[in-house]
């Protein structure tokens, strides 16, 4: 029997090139994005690589969208064997200025709606006795900068909840680990630049010289495929069977300071 893998997030981003790591295996597919052609790009990838797949545009913020989603999903495919949470939002401003409705926005989505599908999801992987989860940190899950005080919150939490799931699933055949990406340049980082110009009165070329990448002992971009082939290497490798409740940098040497 065919695996199967939802990603949250898929339609761009890192969350797309992840896709494309398990259509080659030819795992049946789940995914979610909220751009306007996120069903044709989930079909376009389904029908290169012949798989079956399903695309669901639910909100992560709101939890009856996700379970709508989780719904399809086990109702198509039976099951869950793998599960990416990958969606994630960002906003930039300083703490007293940060807007609530934003900050609530940016916990439910990177925060809350990784326990509410993991919740449903983890119960079947260790009924089954396999899993593997992958959850979206960030180097910003192990260290802070200014002005991201939200996303801060929310990744270092994520990296916790990633453990106490690796304690809970270890004796189930259930592994739950963290990535934590530095820069990569993906629409929520390319939605943080204009911010980020206003707040330190700089151009664009030296927002991405001077904040984005200053930390990085690497002075590039991380690009997309990196994440995606590690977070594949969590799941299919051998030895992943042995990796549990960890949060791995993969940050271009940012968090080596």
């Amino acid at each position: 029997m065919k695996r199967t893998v939802l990603i949250t997030g898929s339609t761009s981003g890192i969350g797309l090139a992840t896709a494309k790591e398990y259509a080659k295996l030819g795992y049946n597919i789940i995914f979610n994005g909220l751009e306007p052609d996120g069903a044709d790009i989930a079909r376009d990838l389904a029908r290169e690589s012949g798989i079956d797949h399903l695309f669901s545009s639910a909100n992560l913020m709101y939890p009856k969208q996700i379970s709508d989603l989780l719904s399809q999903a086990f109702d198509k495919f039976g099951s869950v064997d793998i599960l990416i949470n990958n969606a994630g939002i960002q906003f930039v401003s300083e703490v007293e200025n940060f807007p609530e409705e934003k900050w609530d926005n940016v916990i439910n989505t990177n925060l809350n709606a990784v326990f509410h599908i993991t919740k449903v999801v983890f119960g079947k992987m260790k009924e089954k006795g396999y899993g593997r989860i992958v959850n979206l940190g960030s180097a910003h899950g192990l260290i802070a900068s200014p002005f991201k005080s939200a996303y801060i919150a929310s990744k270092f939490a994520v990296v916790g909840f990633t453990k106490s799931l690796a304690l809970e699933g270890g004796a189930y055949g259930v592994t739950a680990n963290a990535v934590c990406p530095g820069y990569v340049f993906t629409p929520i980082v390319e939605k943080q630049i204009p911010d980020q110009m206003k707040l330190q009165n700089m151009s664009r070329e030296e927002v991405i010289e001077k904040i984005f990448l200053k930390e990085h002992a690497v002075k590039h971009f991380i690009p997309v495929e990196a994440i995606a082939k590690t977070i594949f290497f969590l799941t299919e490798s051998p030895a992943s069977a042995y990796i549990t409740g960890i949060a791995l940098p993969i940050d271009a040497g940012w968090t080596a300071h």
